[in-house]
């Protein structure tokens, strides 16, 4: 997502402005990979509480700003959606180290059809 203000994105979006939610959504802005609660915490140096933070993924969740995606080791990560159609991002999990990545998906035709 190319640099927005996050003041004028979360007012858009009909969330009430706080400085936790803005550094919040400045993690997943500033980040290519899907997120669990405990690498934000890392990422804002512990300036805000895990309740604080569950509180505001579950918001950014029920306002379409994130989307929860359940991996195998059993953390759920959140990614932003680029768009309100989840069917056009493809979700990628490592099986090696579980890094999840959401790309936009991209038809391509099968090779072995043509």
């Amino acid at each position: 997502m190319s640099k927005i203000d996050t003041v004028v994105f979360l007012k858009s979006m009909g969330v009430y402005i706080t400085d936790a939610r803005r550094m919040i959504l400045t993690a997943f802005l500033e980040k290519e990979n899907a997120l669990t609660q405990a690498e934000i915490l890392r990422f804002t140096n512990e300036a805000i509480d895990r309740v604080t933070i569950w509180r505001t993924l579950d918001l950014f969740v029920s306002k379409g700003i994130i989307h929860a995606i359940p991996s195998m080791d059993s953390l759920t990560r959140y990614g932003l959606l680029q768009s309100k159609n989840r069917a056009d991002v493809l979700i990628t999990i490592c099986i090696l180290c579980a890094t999840v990545a959401a790309k936009p998906f991209v038809w391509t035709p099968c090779p072995f059809l043509q």
